[in-house]
């Protein structure tokens, strides 16, 4: 059947005779489900971290190097990733992604039990096994989309994917800290790892190229064809597809690609306070018990998802009806980090409910602001999508690194939360200079 509807659409890719099905609408939710699960699985330690933290007696220093374990290996692995999607193909290298750090997650519930290991040399291990088989699912999200979509849908597809990010705390933080308060921190990683295993399998039965998926119909494929849709196929050697350091060396000196290196660093800044640290600034800061902070945690994660929905919609409505993808990009960016200001005013107030409240504000503009990949679709040389999403990925996620640390420092120097709270909110600023003065127009760069 696959085989029919793809001489169908190659026959007459403009003029289809049928309805569009709308496969990709489909497609879209199951990869949300699949990113949610993806970054339920790095906030694990977060959620458990104040409760294994009294059980194996980590400092907040340990504390910090332990969280950015996950971004050591994650940023390491970016370009190697995205190579090896550009070379065997999205479905293989993220089924295979997937089930590999589900594997490693369900692994920190053991730490601890078999003597003579070191507990933070441990935790540190496996949460780096974590960060490295993870790498490949941004870049592998972005390439699907720029397959699936044309262009005037991508940023509310990239908005849907990356608005999991939020919404993994919304679904999980809960369930995760009830799981911590009635059996246990282990069970956390326990129940993570075994749901990650399951979606691997659904993902390798669900996930194929729209031409070769049975759910897809010649019109739906031209509609994609025709808006300048990719393939999200493996590239032959020999091909021109892949890795060379040519290519590597015009997305690491391109001026517009730096400049959204830049912005999305700075984002990721906010994004890995949240998943790491801010629940144990509700507990240790804010005196919540875990159950309060889990659902705490939920607020400005449910406001982080609905800006991720509302900075995507916007940005294809500024799209469609001025044509301009800089202009129709850059303005949600604007807005929605104009917002995440508020972040700085936590430090100044007392009332957890005010501090949730700012929370929540601060993180529905991060997610309209949440374009970054959306922006990838539209610039990556079309050969190149894996390794132009690798090096961007790697970049953003740079801040997993940092972040976690510095914060960590930050609050053993000072026994409080309040710089670090000004750190974060000052990458807000930092993000809007560098789409305002560095990026410049944004559109589709060629290498070769």
């Amino acid at each position: 059947m696959s085989q029919n509807l793809t001489e169908a659409a190659a026959a007459a890719p403009t003029e289809p005779t049928s309805k569009p099905t709308h496969a990709r609408y489909w497609l879209i939710a199951f990869l949300f489900i699949i990113t949610t699960i993806n970054y339920a699985d790095r906030s694990t330690f977060s959620i458990a971290g104040s409760a294994a933290s009294e059980a194996l007696g980590l400092s907040p220093v340990q504390m910090g190097f332990i969280l950015s374990a996950f971004g050591w290996a994650y940023v390491a692995a970016q370009i190697p990733g995205g190579a090896l999607l550009d070379r065997f193909g999205v479905k293989r290298v993220y089924v295979g992604a997937i089930a590999l750090w589900s594997i490693f997650t369900a692994m920190q519930g053991f730490v601890g039990f078999v003597g003579g290991l070191s507990i933070v040399g441990s935790l540190f291990v496996l949460r780096f096994l974590v960060g490295l088989a993870e790498a490949p699912s941004f870049p592998g999200n972005a390439r699907i989309v720029a397959a699936w979509f044309p262009a005037a849908e991508r940023g509310t597809a990239s908005a849907i994917f990356n608005s999991a990010q939020y919404f993994a705390l919304v679904a999980f933080a809960p369930l995760m800290s009830w799981l911590v308060h009635d059996f246990g921190w282990r069970t956390v990683f326990y129940v993570m790892g075994a749901l990650g295993v399951v979606a691997a399998f659904v993902f390798a039965k669900f996930i194929q190229s729209p031409e070769k998926h049975p759910m897809v119909n010649a019109a739906e494929l031209a509609v994609m064809k025709d808006g300048g849709a990719v393939s999200m196929e493996a590239k032959p050697k020999g091909s021109g597809g892949g890795f060379s350091l040519k290519r590597l060396k015009f997305l690491l000196t391109n001026r517009m690609l730096i400049g959204i290196y830049i912005a999305q660093y700075c984002i990721n800044v906010l994004t890995y306070f949240f998943v790491t640290w801010f629940p144990i600034y509700l507990v240790k800061e804010r005196g919540l018990n875990i159950m309060q902070a889990g659902f705490a945690a939920a607020a400005p994660a449910l406001c982080g998802f609905i800006g991720g929905l509302v900075g995507g919609f916007l940005s294809d409505y500024l799209l469609k009806k001025s044509g301009n993808v800089s202009r129709s990009r850059k303005i949600p960016i604007f807005v929605g980090m104009t917002l995440a200001l508020s972040i700085i005013a936590c430090a100044y107030v007392e009332q957890e409910w005010l501090v949730i409240v700012l929370m929540a504000v601060a993180f529905f503009g991060k997610g309209v602001a949440s374009l970054g990949w959306a922006v990838v679709s539209d610039v990556a040389p079309r050969e190149y999508i894996g390794l132009a999403g690798g090096v961007f990925n790697m970049f953003g996620n740079t801040a997993g690194i940092v972040t976690p640390i510095v914060i960590g420092y930050i609050v053993a120097v000072t026994g409080s939360f309040d710089g670090a709270l000004l750190y974060v909110g000052i990458h807000c600023i930092i993000t809007m200079l560098a789409f305002g003065l560095i990026t410049g127009k944004i559109e589709r760069l060629k290498i070769d």
